[in-house]
């Protein structure tokens, strides 16, 4: 990398960090630290959000996953918009009316402490996880640029995040995410529209989709019933939309953003923004992993993405037959640019080729297959190592492909949006903790500063567990997928949780908790025998499906329950 880019990479960072904790220092009291005051306009909001969910993550394996398997993920969103609209006419108001500073102090006055702690500690467990990969994920890009060690690395990005979270808390976040996210939209935009300038000169957009389309990845909607598929429309709307209402409504990361808002007016506006243009941007951004995909169709293309892989097995005993796959994958490279070139020259003609298309699939399956075999050598040299590129993808293109400065700006981006997103998961973990947990158990009463500093306190322990974990993390297929698998087997229940308390006003206390704990751990076993013990894309029910099913679980149970331990008939329910 030049020092060109080094220098906008460190600059930016360095600028976000600094002026966060320069424009934030001083709360005096839990109210500012947490809540802003309650002065964030509706355009902050929506931003907060969007920054909150769009972590490094997003930016470094989306375009991998469209790569991949094509446009088919997008689907997966869209549960989102229809889910802010029902948060927005119904979370919100009671979340304003009962003046919470987390999501789970209503579940008290709803129903009991008992119901609070055990939803305040589904989403300590879930959201300490996935704060440690959503570090880990930028630490993937540094190690592969410097050769640095990847503890080292958790620990300097971890540090980052908790210098300006710990000093400001949700005002440094606001100030941040501003910069953050027209750093992340500018970096986006120039990316995609280099690639296609890095397109053969006689391509027009159209072709590109053409060229995509013959290789299978604009299929976009799949409206089967399978529920062996992970991603079609009605999982999408369904346990999309359970997903998303689980996140939104209940997880304290979200929550903790728009409860900020001047008003309940200004809150639904930040998050309706973020629903009319949450579908967009991760269009846009798997749009722009399928144009690598076709610039690859031009260019040479490693047998890896993970450079990793490839070091590993030059120094092995199958050195030499890794380098026969590399030569035959560069033949094969050469035959599909001629093919290519020669399918645009069709179609400029207004010509598809049947046959031509044809030919390009069958390209791309030899080149599969060439993967396969060097992934194959890959676990014979290590049974270990992680033979999944996905990750790789778009950190290779940008590496390799994009002007000097540019590079540093896109690293800059990703980082970015790593920091935005764990700085929010720090601030929720550590005002759960200090509010639903520590406060809530405590005897005596404290004055605000002795709270203010406990929550500063949790704030830098969270950011602490978060590194330790990161520095466990390995790569699972896929790190979007994995962030969306953990909150799914959580999000439900909990969804569960608050659906019953705002809905159904009979069910009390007792059904509520015996229902969630009955429906967490049901969810538990259906993970592990309809997901987990099956090789991925050959599980026996798509992962989305466990928000729906939670919820639904946690509804029902209580409902029964109730009416056994009440005798109250379903008349009854107001």
């Amino acid at each position: 990398m030049h020092k060109l880019d080094w220098i906008v990479l460190t600059l930016t960072l360095l600028f976000i960090v600094f002026y966060g904790v320069y424009k934030t220092r001083g709360s005096k009291s839990v109210e500012e630290y947490l809540l802003n005051e309650k002065k964030t306009p509706w355009w902050i909001v929506g931003i907060s959000v969007m920054a909150t969910q769009a972590s490094a993550i997003t930016f470094l394996s989306t375009p991998g996953q469209a790569y991949h398997d094509g446009m088919g993920f997008v689907q997966f969103y869209f549960g989102l918009p229809i889910a802010m609209v029902v948060i927005s006419l119904v979370f919100i108001p009671i979340y304003h009316r009962y003046k919470i500073f987390t999501a789970y102090e209503y579940l008290e006055k709803r129903f009991d402490v008992k119901t609070r702690s055990l939803a305040a500690i589904l989403f300590l467990i879930q959201r300490g996880l996935a704060a440690g990969i959503t570090i880990y994920a930028p630490s993937i890009i540094l190690s592969t640029l410097l050769g640095w060690n990847m503890n080292i690395l958790n620990i300097i990005i971890g540090i980052l995040v908790i210098i300006y979270t710990y000093s400001g808390g949700t005002k440094a976040l606001n100030i941040t995410q501003k910069q953050q996210f027209f750093i992340v939209i500018t970096g986006l935009f120039i990316t995609f529209f280099i690639i296609l300038r890095k397109l053969p000169n006689e391509m027009t957009i159209s072709n590109a989709l053409h060229i995509a389309g013959a290789n299978n990845k604009m299929n976009i909607l799949d409206f089967s019933f399978n529920t062996e598929t992970r991603y079609t429309v009605w999982s999408g709307i369904a346990g999309g939309f359970f997903l998303a209402m689980a996140y939104f409504g209940t997880d304290q990361t979200q929550v903790g953003r728009y409860i900020t808002g001047k008003s309940d007016k200004e809150s639904q506006m930040g998050l309706l923004l973020n629903g009319f243009l949450k579908v967009p941007l991760q269009f846009f951004i798997l749009l722009t992993g399928v144009m690598v995909f076709v610039f690859f169709q031009f260019n040479p293309v490693p047998i890896n993405f993970n450079p990793n892989n490839n070091k590993l097995v030059e120094n092995s005993i199958y050195k030499n037959d890794y380098k026969k796959i590399e030569l035959q994958l560069e033949a094969l490279s050469e035959e599909k640019k001629e093919f290519n070139l020669l399918y645009i020259d069709h179609l400029n003609q207004n010509y598809d080729n049947p046959i031509l298309r044809k030919k390009l699939i069958s390209l791309s399956g030899k080149e599969n297959d060439l993967r396969d075999q060097a992934k194959e050598l890959i676990e014979k040299v290590d049974k270990k190592a992680e033979t999944n590129d996905k990750d790789y993808v778009f950190l290779h293109f940008i590496l390799h492909y994009l002007p000097t400065g540019l590079i540093g700006l896109l690293l800059a981006v990703i980082l970015s949006a790593a920091m935005a997103s764990s700085a929010s998961e720090l601030t929720a973990l550590a005002s759960t903790t200090a509010l639903d947990i520590y406060k809530r158990n405590q005897k005596v009463t404290h004055s605000e500063t002795h709270y203010l500093k406990i929550t500063q306190l949790f704030t830098l322990l969270w950011g602490i567990i978060a590194i330790l974990f990161a520095c466990f993390c390995s790569l699972f297929e896929n790190l979007i997928q994995l962030v969306n698998l953990l909150g799914s087997i959580f999000y439900g229940t909990v969804l569960g949780i608050f659906l019953v308390g705002f809905l159904v006003k009979f069910v009390k206390a007792k059904s509520i908790f015996i229902a969630a704990c009955i429906s967490q751990v049901s969810i538990f076993c259906i993970y592990y025998f309809a997901i987990h013990i099956y090789p991925s894309g050959q599980e026996k029910l798509g992962y989305l499906w466990l928000n729906f099913i939670g919820a639904v679980l946690t509804m029902s149970i209580s409902i029964f329950l109730e009416l056994i331990l009440t005798k109250k008939k379903p008349i009854d329910l107001e």
